[in-house]
C-alpha cells in the first residue's frame, strides 16, 4: 500500500541523495510531554475566548445553553483529538490532516486539502486572529464606543506584517515571542476566574436565574454557534503537525490531548461563568470586546491590564499560528503538490520565508475583505469538512486494515461521533441558512482540480514557470534544503 511503501523509504536508515538534489527531512525529536501539552494548550488559547463568547450566546439565547456549547466544544476538540492521537501512532509523519489524508485516500483529495489549507484555511486563520487582537489593542482609545473598523483592518495588517518580519529573520525569536505570550494568555484568563468567583461569593448570580430563559432550538443556529465555540478551541490537531518530532509519539501523543483540552475546556467554562457574573446577557452582546467589558467592570482603574494581557495574547497566539502555517505548506511541496520555491528556506536565516510570505499576503487580502465573524464561520466550515474525511480516514483503517501496527487505540464510538458531528458542522448552516458564501467556498475547493491533473497528476510544468521559480531564488535568497538545518 501507499503508507507502507512511505514507511519504508522513509525509514531512519535511508540515505539522503544530495546528487538529485531531493533531501529527508531529519527532525530532531525534542517534543516532550510538557512541550506537547503547552503546544496544544498555547495554541488553543487565542483571540476566540475574548472574541466568541458574545457570538455564542448571540445564537443561542440563553446564558446556560450558551455554556452547553462551550461544555459539548470542549468534549468534541477532545473525541476528536484522541481520534486524531491513534492516527498519529499509525501514520507516523508531520503535516497532520494532508499526510493522513494522503496516506489513506490518495493524492487527489490531499492536494485540495493542500491548495484549501495553503490559500484560504491557514491564512483565513491569521487574519481572524489579527483581527481580534486589533480589537483589542485599539478599545483602550476608544471609550464607551465602537471602533471604527478602518483603524481595526489598519492595526491587524500592520500586526501581520510585524509577524512577517519576526518569523523571516530568526527561528528563536519567533519561538521565544511565543513562550512569553503563552504565560501572559494564561495570567489574563486566571484574572478573570479569579475576579468571577470573588463576584459569584458576593452574590451576584442575576445571569444565572431563569438561565435557559429565551434558549434557541433551530438546528443552524446551534450549528453557527458551536462554529464560534469551536474557533477557540482551534489547535486541538496541532500535535499531529509535528509528529516527527515527539519523543516517543505513542505515549506523548494521547497523554499530551489528555491533559491539555480538559484544562483548557474548565478555564473556559469558568471564563465565560466570570462574564455572566459581571454582565447580563444583554450586556454581554453589546460589547464588542467582552473581556475590556469585564476589565472597566470588575477592576476599574486596572481595566488597561486586561486591555494588555488580551492584545498579548492574541498577538502571541497570531505568531503561533503564523510560525506553523508553513508546515503543511513545505510537507505539500515536498510531495510535489505545491510549487517547489514554498519548499525552500533562506540561506541565511533557515526560515522558510517564501511560504511565510505567501501566507502573509493571503492574510492581508482576507483582513480587506472580511470581518471576524464572517471569517471564522466560512474557516469552520472548511476545516470540519476537512476533518470529518480525516476520521473516516482513521474509520476506513480500523476496519478495513487492522493489522497495521498501532500503540494506542481510541474506542470506534469516538470517531464516529466526531464524524457525525463534522456532517453536521458542515450540513446545518447549508440546510437551515443556505448563504452564496458557502457555495463560492465549495466551488473554490473543486477549482484545484483544474490545477491537479496538468500540474501533479501529468507534470505539465511550463518553462516559464522553472524561470519564474530561479528568479524568485535569486531576490528571496532562498535555496532548497538539502539537511536538516538543526
Amino acid at each position: 500500500s501507499t503508507m507502507r511503501k512511505r514507511e519504508t523509504t522513509d525509514s531512519p536508515h535511508s540515505s539522503t541523495d544530495l546528487s538529485e538534489g531531493k533531501e529527508k527531512l531529519r527532525l530532531k525529536q525534542e517534543v516532550g510531554l510538557i512541550s506537547g501539552v503547552s503546544l496544544i494548550a498555547g495554541t488553543m488559547i487565542g483571540s476566540g475566548i475574548f472574541m466568541s463568547p458574545e457570538w455564542v450566546l448571540h445564537h443561542m439565547g440563553s446564558p446556560a445553553s450558551s455554556l452547553l456549547i462551550w461544555a459539548a466544544c470542549g468534549l468534541l476538540a477532545m473525541f476528536g483529538a484522541l481520534s486524531y492521537a491513534e492516527l498519529g501512532t499509525i501514520i507516523k509523519e508531520s503535516g497532520g490532516e494532508y499526510i493522513y489524508i494522503l496516506r489513506t485516500f490518495g493524492s487527489f483529495p490531499a492536494f485540495l486539502f493542500a491548495y484549501t489549507s495553503v490559500i484560504l484555511v491557514r491564512p483565513a486563520g491569521l487574519a481572524a486572529v489579527c483581527l481580534s487582537f486589533a480589537e483589542y489593542a485599539i478599545a483602550p482609545f476608544y471609550p464607551g464606543c465602537s471602533s471604527p473598523q478602518v483603524v481595526i483592518k489598519c492595526t491587524a495588517a500592520a500586526c501581520i506584517l510585524l509577524l512577517t518580519i519576526i518569523n523571516c529573520l530568526n527561528v528563536r525569536l519567533a519561538t521565544s515571542i511565543m513562550n512569553i505570550f503563552t504565560a501572559a494568555k494564561l495570567l489574563a484568563l486566571l484574572v478573570i476566574v479569579v475576579g468571577g468567583l470573588v463576584l459569584l461569593a458576593k452574590g451576584q448570580t442575576q445571569s444565572f436565574q431563569n438561565a435557559f430563559q429565551n434558549t434557541t432550538a433551530g438546528i443552524g443556529a446551534v450549528g453557527v454557534a458551536f462554529y464560534q465555540g469551536l474557533w477557540s478551541y482551534d489547535g486541538w490537531n496541532n500535535l499531529n503537525y509535528v509528529t516527527e518530532e515527539l519523543k516517543k509519539p505513542e505515549v506523548t501523543l494521547p497523554r499530551a490531548v489528555m491533559i491539555a483540552i480538559p484544562l483548557v475546556t474548565c478555564l473556559y467554562l469558568l471564563v465565560n461563568v466570570s462574564y455572566l457574573a459581571a454582565m447580563t446577557p444583554s450586556e454581554v452582546l453589546s460589547s464588542g470586546a467582552v473581556a475590556v467589558t469585564w476589565g472597566d467592570k470588575v477592576l476599574g482603574s486596572w481595566a488597561w491590564l486586561i486591555s494588555l494581557s488580551v492584545a498579548l495574547s492574541t498577538f502571541g497566539s497570531s505568531n503561533g499560528t503564523f510560525f506553523s502555517g508553513g508546515r503543511v505548506c513545505y510537507i505539500a511541496a515536498r510531495e510535489g503538490h505545491m510549487p517547489d520555491i514554498l519548499s525552500m528556506a533562506h540561506v541565511r536565516c533557515l526560515t522558510p520565508s517564501p511560504a511565510l510570505l505567501f501566507t502573509s499576503a493571503m492574510s492581508l487580502i482576507m483582513i480587506i475583505s472580511g470581518s471576524f465573524t464572517s471569517i471564522v464561520n466560512f474557516f469552520s466550515f472548511i476545516a470540519w469538512l476537512f476533518y470529518g474525511m480525516t476520521i473516516s480516514g482513521l474509520l476506513y483503517l480500523k476496519i478495513k486494515k487492522p493489522e497495521l501496527p498501532r500503540s494506542y487505540k481510541v474506542p470506534i464510538i469516538i470517531p464516529i461521533i466526531v464524524l457525525m458531528a463534522s456532517v453536521y458542522l458542515v450540513l446545518a448552516p447549508i440546510i437551515d441558512q443556505p448563504q452564496i458564501e458557502i457555495f463560492y467556498i465549495v466551488l473554490f475547493i473543486f477549482s484545484g482540480i483544474i490545477l491537479y491533473f496538468p500540474l501533479v497528476r501529468f507534470k505539465c510544468h511550463p518553462r516559464f514557470l522553472q524561470r519564474v521559480t530561479l528568479h524568485l531564488q535569486l531576490f528571496l535568497e532562498v535555496a532548497p534544503t538539502t539537511r536538516d538545518a538543526n
